[in-house]
């Protein structure tokens, strides 16, 4: 697919008291904390059922070291999806999508990181329910700490997409650097972000899914 516009961003759109509360409420959800997985490790196994052998879970933190809490919170989704619709337009991306997942507040601690990655998979979701059939289009990610008050942690995309014939297309997200900036892109945009070096890094990532590209 050709675009012209990786990501569409707005700097400190969502208000000082706002990330503060999602941080807060975030944070007072402790016992729902958990160690962030990736490559749909959670997606077709029960790991309450069957959790993660000590193997994988090595191989799990040489790609993604951080921790989450899920949150479905009607007012979090009221302050960020008109952006998702904003950028969708202003990109000329025009993407279908009907649904939201449930928002992930992360967590990055000194040393935490999360390696290249793209965060849409090549088959549609199959579970029953909102999601069945559907692929993630739009990935949006909110800025919820103060710059000030951490170092580390850039948000990178690759716009080559991992494509080996291509040379690397890097670019450091700066846009949102400023607390309570957000940036939306297409879900199959390869990014990263790279290690905290000091302090703690807070974000809030939602994805949004739509029946997959004609």
């Amino acid at each position: 697919m050709n675009i012209s516009n990786y990501y569409w961003y707005f700097q400190s759109a969502i208000p000082e008291r706002i990330c503060d509360m999602i941080v807060k409420y975030g944070k007072a959800e402790k016992e729902k904390q958990v160690t962030a997985i990736t490559g749909g490790l959670g997606r077709d196994r029960d790991l309450t059922k069957n959790p993660l052998t000590k193997e994988e879970l090595k191989d799990l933190k040489k790609k993604r070291d951080s921790n989450i809490i899920w949150m479905n919170d009607k007012w979090i989704y009221k302050e960020i999806q008109p952006y998702i619709h904003q950028a969708n337009h202003n990109a000329n991306w025009n993407f279908e999508w009907d649904f939201s997942e449930s928002c992930q507040f992360t967590i990055y601690k000194k040393g935490q990181y999360y390696d290249w990655h793209c965060d849409s998979w090549d088959k549609p979701y199959n579970e029953e329910g909102p999601t069945k059939g559907k692929v993630r289009k739009l990935s949006v990610t909110v800025t919820l700490t103060d710059p000030k008050e951490y170092k580390g942690g850039e948000l990178e995309f690759d716009f080559r997409n991992e494509d080996p014939d291509k040379k690397p297309n890097i670019r450091t997200c700066t846009e949102i650097l400023p607390k309570g900036s957000l940036v939306v892109f297409p879900s199959f945009v390869w990014h990263r972000v790279k290690p905290v070096t000091k302090g703690e890094r807070n974000s809030l990532v939602i994805w949004n899914l739509g029946y997959p590209f004609k």
